[in-house]
C-alpha cells in the first residue's frame, strides 16, 4: 500500500499563564505516550474564570500521528 495513514486525537492543555503555554503543555503530554507526532491544530481556546478573574487558559488541540504498519 502506498501513502501513509494518520490518526487524529484531541487533547486539552491548561496553563495559568497563556494559551500558547497551554497548547505546548498539551503537545508535551501527548508526546510522552504517542510516537511520530506530525501536525497539531488548535480547535478551541477558552478560559477558566473564578470570582471574575481568569485562573486558567485552556487550549483544545487536535494532534495527528502516523499509524505504524
Amino acid at each position: 500500500m502506498s501513502g501513509s495513514i494518520y490518526k487524529i486525537i484531541e487533547v486539552v492543555g491548561t496553563s495559568p499563564n497563556s494559551w500558547e503555554e497551554a497548547a505546548m503543555n498539551a503537545i508535551t503530554a501527548a508526546s510522552k505516550s504517542l510516537r511520530d507526532l506530525r501536525v497539531a491544530e488548535i480547535s478551541k481556546l477558552d478560559l477558566k474564570v473564578e470570582n471574575g478573574k481568569v485562573t486558567a487558559y485552556r487550549a483544545r488541540v487536535n494532534v495527528s500521528f502516523k499509524l505504524e504498519d
